[in-house]
């Protein structure tokens, strides 16, 4: 990865080195999932079949949910810009929670073990939970022009909606695709009763 998150972990700055390990732990973390599901997964099959020890591995990694929240968070924070200046604001919403949901699409058993680890109680995780949170909500208020500090009950409403179909999406109740296209669907209708909104949550 080329991005400054690839050169960050949850613990440390890394080094190029040290980054390009914990690339190849992310990327055999996906492969095993694929093959053995959420429960076959484990740190010691994640390091054997990246080439690593597993004694290293631990070093970057306190848990086998910690390692499925920082494939997502890298995937999040490489794979949803900030959004199009020169769209519609609602456009500028939609392109995000398109990008938020997608992120995992296509990802095998991916997006629902990122579910079940990012409700784990592992303080790592809970770090990256807050991480991914912040930065989705940091993308939804650049879409909307507010600020991340104080964005307002629309980008509340929206964080609540993008929570929601991702765990929907996550226990196979929909398709990250289906997810999407709802998502969008219900921040529109969202965005367009904005005032009244607005005036009930205040």
């Amino acid at each position: 990865m080329s991005s400054a998150v690839s050169q960050e972990s949850t613990r440390r700055r890394l080094t190029p080195q040290q980054a390009e390990t914990v690339a190849r732990l992310a990327d055999a973390a996906v492969e095993v999932l694929n093959a053995d599901g959420f429960d076959g997964l484990t740190v010691r099959a994640v390091a054997k079949r990246a080439g690593v020890a597993p004694a290293t591995a631990y070093t970057y990694f306190s848990s086998k949910s910690h390692l499925v929240a920082e494939v997502f968070w890298r995937r999040l924070a490489d794979g949803v810009p900030a959004p199009d200046p020169d769209l519609a604001p609602a456009d500028r919403v939609a392109q995000v929670l398109r990008g938020v949901s997608m992120v995992v699409a296509g990802e095998g058993q991916l997006g629902g073990a990122v579910t079940v680890a990012l409700l784990g109680a592992d303080p790592d995780v809970e770090h990256l939970r807050l991480r991914v949170g912040g930065f989705i909500r940091q993308r939804l208020a650049q879409a909307l022009d507010v600020d991340p500090a104080d964005p307002g009950p629309v980008v509340d409403a929206l964080e609540m909606l993008y929570a929601g179909g991702l765990v929907h999406a996550g226990m196979g109740h929909l398709t990250y695709e289906q997810t999407s296209e709802r998502l969008v669907a219900a921040a529109r209708l969202l965005l367009t009763d904005q005032p009244v909104l607005d005036q009930e949550v205040r």
